[in-house]
């Protein structure tokens, strides 16, 4: 990520329920897709075993970037048919303040940064 600008992070935390094919075509498309929209800076997954919670977390440059995704008709396919894969879940919108340490650990599918 970036040390300039303003970043904002969508997490998608859920419980999860058996997935089928169906549920990874939809889920490798929209994280392919996501990490093709400008503005996309990076994502990260946890999981808790002892809950049974999964985390996704995704970092944009803006707003509208963050839209894409929200806005993508493979996302609100998968919006639609959730209950089929997870259980309760939280979506928390955020903006980031600061960050501090190794900027990239953690990150997965980082686009290549550019000087």
């Amino acid at each position: 990520m970036s040390g300039t600008g303003t970043t904002y992070t969508s997490t998608f935390i859920f419980a999860t329920k058996p997935y089928d094919d169906e549920f990874h075509r939809l889920n490798d498309e929209i994280a392919e897709r996501a990490r093709s929209i400008p503005g996309f800076l990076g994502e990260e997954a946890w999981e808790n075993p002892e809950t049974g919670l999964h985390s996704e977390v995704y970092y944009w440059d803006s707003l509208e970037a963050l839209r894409q995704l929200i806005g993508m008709d493979t996302h609100r396919e998968a919006k639609r048919l959730h209950e089929r894969w997870i259980g309760p879940y939280r979506v928390v919108i955020g903006e980031v303040l600061s960050t501090y340490g190794q900027q990239g650990l953690g990150l997965e599918h980082a686009p290549a940064q550019t000087s």
